[in-house]
């Protein structure tokens, strides 16, 4: 009876590491924010984002090649690549740097925190994954706390305009690729696929941008080596390592219980713009961390796996002393 005990000890530990990680990751994505800013306001949106994320690629091509992880997809692996490529790259990025030139960013991180629900319903919708009353409480909760968060900037919600429904594709093309992440992590390495998609994608973006931004590529040259720091660090540490770290998790506990970590984004965002651009953090953001860290609990499972452990524990205790 000792062995299914460790080997459970074992599974739920590896679950606490992944969220652990899972967060640091959230933090170098909060902390991104401010230096995507700082890129888009330097060179034109579509060019600078494409070549960011074949960086990415790149990067996590080489990683992988030291690792001995690179591989040729099989056909039904590389249709899962260009969709996830399309949705999770082309179109999430594209529609995320346009519509966020027109919209506001209250209305815009209202329609961003909607990421973790809308992921929990597609993954409920095509992979018949229910969640549970305790994850519905943590959705809903993840998404007060990033309500109250973008509120607080005192911008009020607006008249949408139509930057806010290409805020909206962008994030439920993002949502809809996680759905299909998880499904090709059954036979392909998340990591793998990342790095697939990010290539596959970045390709789709420059050349999109080869129409959109004409003159892109000529604003390249005349920026300052310290910009160039700011893009490589971007590009290798948030889009390289931080995607292949995320697919992965996605591919250990589920599409849904990873998106939910998305909601750190918001308050880590807002710190890393007190850091680094100065911007005030007042008391609602703290009230809206509490509601997200609520949220991420309740919505990654956590608090289900120890309501459970102590069942466990209880129902092993009562049966030595039973024995006894």
């Amino acid at each position: 009876m000792k062995y299914p005990i460790k080997k459970e000890g074992s599974k739920v530990l590896k679950k606490w590491q992944t969220y652990i990680i899972l967060v640091f990751i959230m933090l170098i994505w909060g902390f991104n924010v401010p230096a995507l800013k700082t890129l888009v306001s330097e060179f034109t949106p579509v060019t600078i984002t494409s070549l960011r994320i074949f960086t990415a690629g790149m990067t996590v091509f080489i990683l992988l090649g030291l690792m001995g992880k690179i591989r040729k997809p099989t056909a039904k692996e590389f249709l899962f690549i260009i969709a996830g490529g399309l949705l999770n790259v082309v179109s999430h990025h594209y529609f995320l740097s346009v519509g966020l030139t027109g919209t506001s960013s209250t209305n815009g991180g209202l329609i961003l925190g909607t990421g973790p629900l809308l992921t929990a319903l597609m993954a409920t919708i095509i992979l018949r994954n229910r969640p549970t009353v305790i994850k519905i409480i943590g959705f809903l909760s993840g998404s007060v706390g990033v309500t109250i968060i973008v509120l607080s900037g005192g911008e009020g919600i607006g008249g949408l305009k139509m930057g806010d429904l290409f805020i909206f594709i962008s994030i439920f093309s993002q949502a809809l690729s996680f759905i299909i992440i998880s499904r090709a992590a059954k036979t392909l390495d998340p990591r793998l696929l990342t790095g697939y998609m990010l290539v596959f994608g970045s390709v789709v973006l420059f050349l999109i941008s080869l129409v959109t931004e004409p003159g892109g590529l000529k604003q390249l040259g005349g920026a300052p080596a310290w910009i160039w720091v700011l893009f490589f660090a971007s590009a290798i540490l948030a889009t390289a390592v931080g995607h292949m770290i995320y697919n992965h998790s996605i591919g250990k506990i589920g599409a849904a219980e990873t998106s939910i970590f998305l909601n750190l984004n918001t308050f880590f965002s807002l710190l890393g713009a007190a850091v680094f651009l100065g911007e005030t953090v007042t008391i609602y953001h703290l009230v809206g961390l509490v509601f997200i860290v609520l949220g991420v609990v309740c919505g990654s499972g956590t608090l289900e796996e120890f309501v459970v452990k102590r069942k466990q524990k209880r129902f092993l205790d009562g049966k030595q002393n039973h024995q006894a």
